[in-house]
């Protein structure tokens, strides 16, 4: 039987953009069960969280504009593959993710001996998210239950196929990064987690029913062509 994932081989990624009255909370509940590193990337905020987020000990890298969430993911996973980290978690740092949940997903990753561990909470969907899942997972051919989930765990060859040029391409975490994954052949494996509700109780990602609906165009348009290449692949 192999041994544990050590502490000082993971770390974890939490973007953050103007998240200055949930960061130290975050990173508290995080470093109570948790004791490698904590990597911070503050998406060009316009209030103290990168501030806030290095009083509470953790590592910060400063982007000098935005990226959005997947630039800022990708920023984090770069330097996990530039560090040599073997494993990469990645949270969110509104405080939906429960620090308890990494323990789960390293012991997934130990026990089924897969790439990628996603934590999923099909509970927390609403019943529009679980059309739009149904209907994203009828297209892609990804069978996976919660298809947006960011809280994952990623071992090395998945964090050197995520840093890549290719992943760049990528304006969101969840299905295009499922594709490349699928398409790769690296083995994705869920775990059931619980969450919790935002603490400021708003999505800063998904401001305004446009960026939900550009969000779900674009994501229609990756699934097709997803789905077309396999197609053409057989």
């Amino acid at each position: 039987m192999n041994s544990e994932i050590a502490h000082q081989d993971v770390i974890i990624l939490i973007p953050a953009k103007n998240e200055a009255a949930a960061i130290g909370s975050v990173l508290a509940d995080i470093q109570a069960c948790f004791h490698g590193t904590i990597l911070v990337i503050d998406d060009a905020s316009t209030d103290n969280t990168a501030e806030l987020a290095r009083a509470a000990g953790a590592s910060v890298v400063s982007l000098p504009f935005s990226l959005g969430a997947w630039g800022a993911m990708q920023t984090g996973l770069r330097y996990a593959k530039q560090h040599r980290y073997q494993v990469a978690i990645t949270m969110d740092a509104d405080g939906q993710h429960e620090a308890a949940s990494i323990s789960v997903l390293l012991a997934a990753l130990q026990q089924h001996q897969c790439d990628v561990v996603i934590g999923e909470c099909t509970a927390r969907g609403s019943l529009a998210r679980h059309f739009a899942w149904a209907m994203f997972r009828r297209i892609s051919g990804i069978s996976l239950e919660d298809l947006t989930s960011g809280l994952r765990a990623y071992r090395l060859p998945a964090i050197r196929l995520l840093a890549s040029k290719t992943a760049t391409l990528l304006d969101y975490q969840d299905i295009g990064v499922l594709m490349l994954l699928h398409r790769a052949g690296l083995q994705v494996r869920e775990v059931t987690i619980s969450m919790r509700p935002r603490l400021d109780g708003h999505s800063r990602i998904f401001s305004s029913w446009w960026v939900v609906g550009k969000y779900m165009m674009h994501t229609l348009i990756l699934a097709i062509a997803f789905s077309t290449h396999l197609k053409f692949k057989r």
